[in-house]
């Protein structure tokens, strides 16, 4: 899928790749942000913003660089989708973001695209290479939470995985000159498919946290950067408290949920 515009320009530079695999793996199976708030530029939602190629988004950037990021996601209605995809998401990096200006990201979400049930993804892209898109769970149901990471490896810097429910579900993978580079994301994102749609949807993220080290030294997140493009909206639902120096070393199971939390959802 892509990245917010204002933490890194995405330009759509993985929806036709996104399309191609999905269609094929169904069929097959049965930036830095600067602190504010994102101006919602564009008449309507799905409406191509500020020529970022149709991408829309609502969701949050965290306030540091961090190793990586992880959350409770949940689709609390059924996604209609018209043209193109939606989704939501977490991870780092973006196109540009790599070493010498190269495309680099990594990141884990639900997702749904034109005539698919939603789905569990990963998409990882390195310098050089071409977005790789990695179909980890279909159907997944309205209601369903998936506890999805993206993180960076403790004794190997630069090294990353997915993990989901407190397991890796990708092998580690290099991406080159990636430590503490990134300020991690949060955010639900659409795509019109080149046409003027208004694709419909409501994710819930839950206990949304930034690790500060490699192996997970988690914290939650403090927004640094809200993105809310118009037709959309943002609840708050527990935001971080005073930061009291604890951190969670492990990626599931903590007594007590971290508390920073919000939907992000179509205003239809």
């Amino acid at each position: 899928m892509a990245r917010p515009r204002d933490a890194a320009d995405l330009r759509g530079v993985t929806i036709r790749a996104l399309f191609v695999l999905v269609a094929g793996a169904l069929a097959a199976a049965a930036l830095i942000a600067e602190t504010g708030t994102a101006t919602a530029r564009g008449t309507s939602c799905g409406a191509d913003v500020a020529g970022n190629g149709g991408y829309t988004y609502a969701g949050h950037q965290a306030t540091y660089r961090g190793h990586g990021v992880r959350a409770t996601i949940t689709s609390t209605r059924a996604p209609h989708v018209s043209a193109g995809h939606v989704s939501g998401w977490v991870g780092v990096g973006g196109p540009g973001q790599g070493v010498n200006g190269e495309d680099a990201w990594i990141q884990v979400g639900v997702g749904s695209v034109y005539g698919t049930e939603p789905f569990l993804y990963a998409e990882i892209t390195r310098g050089g290479r071409y977005p790789k898109f990695i179909l980890l769970e279909e159907g997944v149901q309205v209601g369903e939470s998936r506890d999805v990471a993206v993180l960076e490896m403790g004794r190997r810097p630069g090294w990353w995985r997915v993990w989901v429910d407190g397991e890796a579900r990708t092998p580690p993978t290099r991406i080159r000159g990636s430590s503490g580079r990134w300020a991690p994301i949060a955010t639900a994102e659409s795509h019109n498919g080149g046409e003027v749609v208004c694709n419909t949807f409501s994710f819930r993220f839950e206990r949304v946290s930034v690790s500060y080290g490699g192996g997970g030294s988690w914290k939650p997140l403090v927004s640094a950067h809200r993105f809310l493009d118009s037709g959309y909206k943002l609840r708050s639902l527990a935001t971080a408290p005073a930061d009291t120096g604890v951190r969670a070393r492990r990626l599931a199971g903590e007594s007590g949920p971290l508390p920073y939390a919000f939907v992000a959802s179509s205003a239809t």
